[in-house]
């Protein structure tokens, strides 16, 4: 096992309506989304030009052309979350229209992304499906998967790599996720603020509010820190770049926060995992480009300095274990 490298890995919870349907008014959210699409196209170009790999993480229902696709692609067995507001399929029908299609479906990104060199198609389970809510059985979460690595193969993709829907990891479900052929999933940061976190307490948000901004360099991590369950790799995430705040003191001083870990992380042979939503950027585009922009040239820079790799979820593994 090799073990002696350091490397930036970033993976992209793509998911546009189906990941906050029961959060927003999506008919408040229209050009939030069309924002989303398009700025997913200068994602790929900014990671194109700085040479970055990157896994996304992506809702299987968005692999669907329409509504009559979406229909004809529910899996036998489906989630009767006891919180019914949580089901994608009962939201589904009660918003099929024409008109929201652009919100739940993208067929023409993922063949993006699929072309783009150095990124990896994974999966966010089939309808954005929480792992720890009540009511949900182990044979919904293993029908779920099975139709999210069914769909993806219709577009020539094999999935190997899954980050759980609000990172409601269930270590329960990780034998599920190896007879299916994962190899990899996406936990959350080694950090009581960031446990159980749909039980989230006001205290645990104001901690991981804080830590964006300030604190110890604790999240990046040794490659061999990373546990597995028989051949299912846990990779821990290190920082959420979260959104532009509109508070430019808040925003220059997360950018500098990510580019000293990301310094910390080159420096001493350590993973920096960075991950966020596609759609975080839906509603300041052109400055969160231009933020990322800035990450970009420092790992070119920490590249340059200390040999620095650019992974996704997968290509950590393989180079973990070739």
């Amino acid at each position: 096992m090799k073990t002696n490298f350091g490397a930036l890995v970033i993976s992209l919870d793509f998911e546009l309506l189906w990941g906050v349907f029961d959060k927003v008014d999506y008919k408040q959210k229209t050009e939030y989304f069309q924002n989303t699409r398009k700025v997913i196209t200068h994602i790929l170009r900014l990671f194109n030009e700085y040479q970055i790999s990157s896994t996304w993480a992506t809702v299987g229902m968005l692999f669907n052309e329409n509504w009559d696709e979406w229909s004809a692609n529910i899996p036998r067995d489906i989630p009767k979350y006891n919180n019914k507001s949580l089901s994608a399929y009962e939201f589904g029908e009660t918003i099929r229209n024409k008109e929201t299609e652009k919100l739940c479906f993208a067929p023409d990104l993922i063949h993006q992304i699929i072309e783009s060199p150095l990124q990896e198609l994974a999966t966010h389970t089939y309808s954005h499906y929480y792992c720890r809510e009540e009511g949900q059985e182990d044979k919904d979460f293993r029908a779920d998967l099975e139709m999210a690595k069914s769909i993806a193969q219709k577009f020539g993709i094999e999935i190997e790599s899954l980050v759980f829907p609000r990172n409601q990891l269930n270590e329960r479900y990780l034998q599920i996720c190896n007879d299916l052929g994962i190899r990899n999933v996406r936990s959350n940061p080694d950090a009581w603020y960031w446990n159980e976190t749909e039980k989230d307490s006001l205290k645990q948000k104001l901690f991981r509010t804080g830590d964006a901004y300030f604190g110890w360099k604790d999240k990046p991590y040794k490659p061999p820190e990373i546990a597995s369950f028989e051949e299912v790799n846990i990779q821990p995430a290190s920082r959420l770049l979260r959104p532009i705040s509109e508070r430019p003191l808040l925003d220059t001083l997360k950018i500098k926060r990510i580019k000293s870990e990301m310094t910390y992380a080159a420096k001493n042979n350590k993973i920096y995992h960075l991950w966020w939503h596609p759609h975080n950027f839906g509603k300041h585009p052109e400055a969160s480009i231009r933020e990322l922009e800035l990450i970009l040239g420092h790992f070119r820079f920490c590249r340059s300095k200390w040999g620095f790799e650019s992974l996704s979820m997968n290509s950590l593994t393989e180079k973990l274990h070739n």
